[in-house]
């Protein structure tokens, strides 16, 4: 089985590229820190090579930026060409099947390009943390807004089931 892994940073602002009958391409490198440190307690980083095509280069091209973390599912590759001086060029790479952006979207360039961000009509609890040092952890919260048309937050009639225990499958 080929498979790969990755979640790293990557290295450059992508560009797109295109074969000669229309294929969409994008050769990238990804910085992926390593586990330990060295003796000075700096992380290490692999740069590794990475090669999308079609839709997946097409989604890389517009939205994934220098210093994105991303997370990339692919399969390893070795190729080889012929270079200019007629030697044989070997070249390892990973060919991505899927793409992640883990980076968060900035909200200034969202807006830039035309896209709204979503909007809730709804309000949240006014309670700034959870948890059993919250005073009023464990108390039922009133609702931030009325389930009922008439104001009402009782339970509707037809939540109202009684069900004998000869009913009950356990």
């Amino acid at each position: 089985m080929n498979k790969v892994l990755l979640t790293g940073r990557i290295t450059k602002d992508p560009e797109i590229r295109y074969t000669p009958n229309g294929m969409a391409n994008l050769l990238f490198t990804i910085a992926v820190d390593r586990q330990v440190r060295d003796a000075n307690g700096n992380r290490q980083a692999d740069f590794i090579s990475c090669v999308a095509w079609g839709q997946q280069a097409d989604f890389m091209s517009r939205y994934v930026k220098k210093g994105n973390m991303l997370a990339i599912t692919g399969r390893i590759q070795v190729r080889n060409y012929q270079g200019q001086d007629n030697q044989t060029h070997y070249v390892t790479e990973v060919v991505v099947e899927s793409v992640e952006n883990l980076s968060p979207r900035d909200p200034n360039q969202v807006q830039q390009q035309g896209y709204q961000q979503p909007t809730n009509n709804f309000q949240q609890p006014n309670n700034p943390y959870q948890g059993y040092n919250n005073p009023t952890y464990g108390q039922p919260q009133q609702p931030a807004y009325n389930s009922q048309p008439n104001g009402s937050n009782e339970a509707p009639k037809s939540f109202n089931v009684n069900v004998d225990d000869e009913d009950m499958p356990f």
